[in-house]
C-alpha cells in the first residue's frame, strides 16, 4: 500500500492510518529528513521482531534506533546526560542527526537483549514526527537500503513502494529523500564524538 502524506499539508486521516497499522504490529516505510526508514511501534514486539526479520536479523542483534516526537520522552528511553549532551541535542534536533546515548532500563526488555545504548533521532520532517505524536510513544527505526547496490540508499517511494511491497504493510510517500544518511553523534562518554558524517553538519558542536 502506497500512502501519499505531504509534509505541507498532512492528512489527519491518513495519519491515523499509518497509526493503526503500527499499533497492529505492522511495519511501514517512512520520510525522513535524511533518507527512508522502515518503522514500526517501538512498544509492539511483533512489529519490532518482524523489522528485524525483514534486515535478515534476530531481534536481540538488531540495531535500530527509535524516533521521539520531542525532548519530553526522552527521559524515559535513556539515562540522564551531561550538561553538554544536552546543548548538543538542543542545538542538533529536531535534524538529521543520530545521537547515541546510554539507554534505560526499558530498553534492553524491548528489543531481548543487553542492549545499554540506544540511537535517538528527532527528524526534522512533520510527517513522522505527526505519526510519532499520534502513535503516543516512539518508532523503531532502520534505514532502507537500496537492494540493488548501485547507490547505498534508495530516494524515490515509488522504487521503494516497488520493492518492498510485499515485506512491508504500507509506504509513505513523503515525496524524494536525500541520499545521505544521519550524522551519527556518540555522547556516551559525555563527550561529543562525531562517529560518522552525514546530512547533519558536524561543524555546530
Amino acid at each position: 500500500m502506497l500512502i501519499e502524506i505531504r509534509p505541507h499539508s498532512i492528512d489527519q486521516r491518513r495519519i491515523n492510518e499509518v497509526v493503526k497499522i503500527l499499533r497492529s504490529g505492522g511495519v511501514v516505510v517512512l520520510p525522513t529528513d535524511s533518507v527512508y526508514c522502515f518503522g514500526c511501534d517501538v512498544m509492539n514486539k511483533k512489529g519490532l521482531e518482524r523489522m528485524a526479520t525483514l534486515k535478515g536479523l534476530k531481534l536481540n542483534k538488531a540495531n535500530f534506533s527509535i524516533v521521539c516526537f520531542d525532548f519530553s520522552s526522552l527521559s524515559e528511553y535513556t539515562k540522564p546526560f551531561e550538561k553538554p549532551v544536552f546543548k548538543a541535542l538542543n542545538k542538533a534536533l529536531p535534524g538529521p542527526y543520530t545521537f547515541i546515548l546510554n539507554a534505560s532500563a526499558i530498553i534492553p526488555k524491548m528489543f531481548d537483549s543487553n542492549k545499554k545504548e540506544i540511537g535517538i533521532r528527532i527528524p526534522n520532517n512533520e510527517i513522522i514526527l505527526e505519526i510519532a505524536k499520534a502513535l503516543g510513544n516512539p518508532l523503531a527505526v532502520t534505514s532502507v537500503h537500496d537492494e540493488d547496490e548501485i547507490m547505498e540508499y534508495t530516494t524515490d517511494p515509488y522504487e521503494i513502494h516497488e520493492r518492498f511491497e510485499k515485506q512491508v504493510d504500507a509506504v509513505i510517500d513523503g515525496g524524494i529523500s536525500l541520499l545521505e544518511p544521519t550524522t551519527i553523534i556518540d555522547c556516551t562518554t559525555g563527550e561529543i564524538e562525531i562517529v560518522r558524517e552525514g546530512a547533519g553538519d558536524s561543524s555546530i558542536f
